[in-house]
């Protein structure tokens, strides 16, 4: 299937100031970060745990912890696909009674998110797992949510987001809306 942009909803400026706020939202709602650890789904995810983390440190002048989490074989789809691009999950902390905040690019439908959640219980039992996330497209399929969004952008199944960062892919941050282009 190929897919074209139909709109971009967030430029380089949208996602910074979306990202400031979030972590000053992370910050209120833990009341500081003495017990907060980020860690990231590979591969958007764990950059946004990363430039979270910064923003984190020049607020309070604090590095909290930061993990990254490959959930390849957590997936609920994993039988279905014939070979999954596995990745290093590094979480150079002990999760046990902290409050890690899980991030990732996209919310859809909450699957990603609950194989995330299996994954990190299997480094320890955490005080609470929130979730971050730069966008949130809708249509989930489990009773799932973030606390922290960067942006609401409703669409169709047929939709795609693509998120774009500088360090993940080279090119300047953004986040666009595809859709399918007919015939294809």
């Amino acid at each position: 299937m190929e897919y074209r942009t139909k709109a971009e909803v967030m430029d380089g400026a949208a996602v910074d100031r979306a990202l400031t706020r979030i972590a000053h939202e992370i910050l209120e709602a833990n009341k500081g970060c003495g017990n907060i650890a980020l860690v990231g789904i590979v591969t958007r995810g764990a950059e946004l745990a990363e430039r979270l983390a910064e923003r984190i440190e020049r607020i309070e002048g604090v590095r909290v912890p930061v993990g990254t989490l490959d959930i390849s074989f957590y997936r609920d789809d994993v039988a279905k696909r014939l070979s999954p691009e596995v990745h290093r999950t590094d979480i150079p902390f002990d999760v046990e009674d902290r409050d890690v905040v899980l991030t990732d690019d996209v919310l859809f439908t909450g699957r990603t998110i609950r194989a995330a959640m299996d994954a990190i219980m299997d480094y320890g039992r955490p005080c609470s797992i929130q979730l971050a996330v730069l966008v949130d497209r809708g249509h989930r399929e489990l009773p799932i949510r973030a606390d922290y969004v960067g942006k609401n952008v409703p669409t169709s199944r047929k939709e795609r987001v693509r998120v774009r960062f500088r360090g993940t892919d080279g090119v300047d941050d953004a986040v666009e809306i595809l859709e399918e282009v007919e015939g294809s």
